[in-house]
């Protein structure tokens, strides 16, 4: 969709009478499962911060990526479009610029908008990682960040001029650190902002304060991990336990400025992931699979001027939803072309239908070259997926929540499998998907 009569159908949307329009900022760690925090019923990782901030808002046990893996993920999350519509199925290919994201709808509203982090949106050689100011960042006006780098250790980042500027400590304590800078700047404007950090991604790292809270030896793996996979070992989960409670701590760092600033109660926080990471489950690593471990991640919403308390939720909330729910909070009409739905009446108390499935798809093979290009649904109690010519996977969550038994083809599940299909049918056709394969650009 071009830009043209972008004015038009953002002028819209209302804000609830007599409120000002409320603040927009998404957390967003890289590779880190839904499962794995306190308040999603995890013992053993320590996330304080995050687990009051669901507490003071709705934790979504159901929250879902469309398509786990980082480039289209994060589209995704911008656009509230599924990534083969915005030419980003894979990693390493560019958002086009006339393509609207939540940062363009908001600015067009009088928001100050911000980015900090891990971008991952541009075509080509991720290195060194300049993205000039302009229409290749897509709305967002403040910006510290980099294409993609996980030396976390060594890193850098760019403001305004293509001079890298290096970060020599755990690089996601400086992205913090820029956006409490943000936060603090003109607050008498509402503001949108994207703190993207790269941990808890592999390597699986994090500064020694945190490494030192876990003991690998005293860690309990999945009950489906495999021996023999080539990462998910207790090292590894310590690592990246470590990491995610470093993040924990800079979240806590944020909410705290949002407190001291005045924002926090008109703020609306959505703590999400692009993807989740196996871990060794299933024998497998990283992402790009249909499994729990892979496609599930954190779902929080915190706005306590606008939502209930509502503790957990099994409502179906996927990344496609994530755009058209923050704009609905903040009354603000979407572009044309969104696919997501606006679940916002679900956080606010009010009727409305629930989604029936989350559609599922990857446009490459796996890391290991093992799996083709697949497609799916995740419904509240199963998980189905298929290649182009055959059925692959069909779990029972409520029967079998580390699904361990695979049902696809079995005679007495047919009649589930065939709904299932018709539903991966029925959204291949409305999206207008295509089983065409795609390679990920050059690292």
């Amino acid at each position: 969709m071009g830009r043209l009569g972008r004015r038009e159908f953002l002028l819209g949307g209302v804000a609830a009478a007599g409120r000002p329009r409320p603040n927009v900022l998404v957390l967003l760690p890289d590779q880190w499962r839904g499962m794995d925090l306190g308040c999603m019923g995890n013992p053993e990782v320590r996330t304080p911060h995050f687990d009051r901030l669901a507490a003071q808002g709705v934790a979504l046990r159901n929250s879902i990526a469309n398509c786990p893996v980082c480039t289209p993920a994060r589209s995704i999350l911008l656009t509230g479009r599924f990534a083969h519509t915005t030419g980003t199925g894979v990693n390493d290919v560019p958002l086009a610029n006339e393509v609207v994201t939540i940062a363009e709808a908001l600015k067009e509203q009088g928001y100050r908008t911000g980015f900090i982090g891990k971008w991952h949106l541009e075509g080509g050689k991720r290195q060194p990682g300049f993205v000039p100011p302009g229409p290749r960042r897509q709305g967002f006006d403040y910006w510290a960040a980099t294409i993609c780098d996980h030396n976390y250790f060594k890193s850098h980042y760019f403001r305004d001029s293509p001079e890298p500027i290096p970060i020599p400590r755990y690089d996601a304590l400086e992205y913090t650190d820029r956006a409490i800078e943000f936060l603090g700047q003109d607050t008498r404007r509402p503001f949108c902002l994207y703190v993207q950090w790269g941990p808890p991604h592999n390597p699986y790292v994090a500064p020694p304060e945190f490494l030192r809270q876990y003991d690998p030896g005293r860690l309990t793996l999945r009950p489906n991990w495999r021996e023999g996979a080539r990462l998910g070992s207790r090292q590894d989960l310590a690592g990246y336990y470590a990491a995610i409670t470093c993040i924990d701590h800079e979240a806590g760092r944020i909410l705290e400025a949002l407190d001291r600033n005045g924002q926090a109660d008109n703020t609306i926080v959505l703590v999400t992931s692009d993807h989740g990471d196996m871990l060794g489950s299933h024998g497998k690593s990283l992402k790009r699979k249909p499994w729990e471990e892979s496609i599930r991640v954190p779902g929080i919403v915190r706005y306590p001027g606008g939502i209930r308390r509502a503790g957990r939720s099994d409502l179906l909330f996927s990344h496609v939803d994530g755009v058209p729910t923050l704009l609905g909070l903040c009354g603000v009409a979407g572009p044309p072309g969104m696919q997501g739905r606006d679940l916002s009446p679900h956080l606010t108390g009010r009727r409305a239908a629930e989604p029936e499935s989350v559609y599922l798809q990857i446009y490459t093979k796996s890391e290991e070259g093992e799996f083709a290009p697949w497609r799916g649904v995740r419904t509240k109690r199963y998980t189905y997926a298929r290649f182009a010519e055959r059925f692959w996977v069909l779990y029972d969550n409520e029967q079998d929540p580390y699904q361990m038994r695979n049902l696809a083809g079995r005679p007495e599940h047919q009649p589930v499998e065939a709904r299932l299909d018709r539903m991966v049918r029925d959204w291949f056709a409305r999206t207008g998907d295509h089983w065409d394969e795609q390679y990920d650009g050059p690292f």
